[in-house]
């Protein structure tokens, strides 16, 4: 892998990653609400998850996923459904004492689990692949030498928003800036799940 793809890739981690989502999102609404303890479950999850994503995309399982619309139709509805459900546990809670009592319960393995219908995971890792693995000879060996760097992303950026979140819970403790907070959170979420459905409505024929 020369220099050049290096970067490019450096830059499309950085980006992508450090750029609001579904897991970022989670990771400072979790650590506001519960302390970056708890959100840290949730913050590891996600490059484990998506370390595994990466792996089947650059296998062939994203081609399927390309070719089969009923298989990508049935991750995005599940995603988004899923999106909605925890926005509204989110728009709900407007103390720390009500927070702590209906606790986002998004562990380690759900957090996992939760990759496979983050679309924009799916996105990021077919366009990884795309670029930079698809028709190579090298193909195992730029697989290897990506995934690790991926991972980091993940983690350094899910744990970034979860440290912000953490700082901010006992100035949020106060009044009514935590239900506040969690409704903007709530927002952000149903933004996101809204925004994939309108992608996926583009990209139907």
């Amino acid at each position: 892998m020369t220099s050049a793809e290096l970067s490019a890739l450096l830059v499309l981690a950085t980006v992508s990653s450090f750029t609001p989502g579904p897991n970022t999102t989670l990771s400072t609404a979790m650590a506001a609400n519960h302390g970056l303890r708890h959100a840290l479950r949730f913050v590891c999850a996600v490059p484990v998850g998506w370390g595994i994503l990466f792996a089947l995309c650059a296998t062939g399982l994203g081609g399927l996923v390309v070719a089969f619309p009923p298989l990508r139709l049935a991750i995005v509805a599940l995603g988004t459904a899923y999106l909605f459900w925890l926005a509204s546990r989110l728009w709900l809670s407007g103390s720390l004492q009500q927070a702590d009592s209906q606790k986002l319960q998004v562990g380690f393995i759900q957090g996992v689990g939760m990759q496979f219908l983050n679309i924009k995971a799916w996105m990021l890792a077919l366009a990884i692949v795309a670029g930079w693995v698809a028709g190579r000879e090298d193909a195992t060996t730029r697989t290897l030498v990506l995934l690790p760097i991926m991972v980091v992303y993940g983690f350094a950026s899910n744990l970034t928003y979860a440290l912000a979140g953490s700082l901010l819970r006992h100035w949020l403790a106060h009044g009514r800036r935590l239900l506040m907070f969690n409704r903007c959170m709530s927002l952000a979420l149903i933004a996101t799940a809204l925004w994939i459905l309108y992608s996926l409505r583009q990209s139907t024929p």
